[in-house]
């Protein structure tokens, strides 16, 4: 028996790659999921926000697309729109908070986020002193009555960019 018929010494052959497997290798994250601006372009509307949100790859686009549907099911009046790389989100003549895809979560921070009950954990940096917010790693992460709760009370008070936000 030759070591061919027996196997011996033979190195071995790796496994099949999938096409999935050469996708998920070839993989760059998009420059917004980098700690970069993203590219999307700054734009007021739901149909800029709704394209920056499908750009994103999953699990992003699913936490996303779940924060988006939370604040439009928690806030009337919901406006949208594309800031500074990320989806932005406002009642009245304000923003007050912002939902953004990274490599390894989505940001969803809350300007005036330091006054909120309770406070949420996440300081990010270069948002403000008062912006808190938290990161979600997958859809099931979200506690969406704790959002919708925050939603609620940053949308009472006046947010950034309005006419009656407070001078900083």
């Amino acid at each position: 028996m030759s070591g061919r018929d027996s196997g011996a010494n033979e190195p071995e052959e790796p496994a099949p790659r999938t096409a999935a497997q050469d996708a998920a290798d070839a993989w760059t994250p998009p420059e917004a999921m980098t700690g970069r601006a993203s590219p999307a372009k700054a734009a007021v509307g739901d149909r800029p926000v709704f394209a920056y949100i499908a750009s994103l790859p999953q699990p992003q686009r699913g936490i996303a697309e779940a924060v988006d549907a939370l604040a439009a099911k928690t806030l009337p009046n919901l406006r949208r729109s594309v800031k500074w790389g990320m989806a932005y989100y406002g009642v009245g003549d304000g923003w007050c908070f912002s939902c953004g895809g990274f490599a390894r979560h989505v940001k969803l921070m809350f300007v005036n986020g330091a006054a909120l009950e309770p406070v949420p954990p996440v300081t990010p940096v270069g948002m403000g002193k008062a912006t808190r917010g938290v990161e979600i790693a997958s859809v099931d992460d979200i506690d969406e009555q704790q959002v919708a709760s925050w939603m609620e009370q940053v949308a009472s008070v006046p947010g950034v960019g309005g006419r009656d936000a407070p001078a900083r």
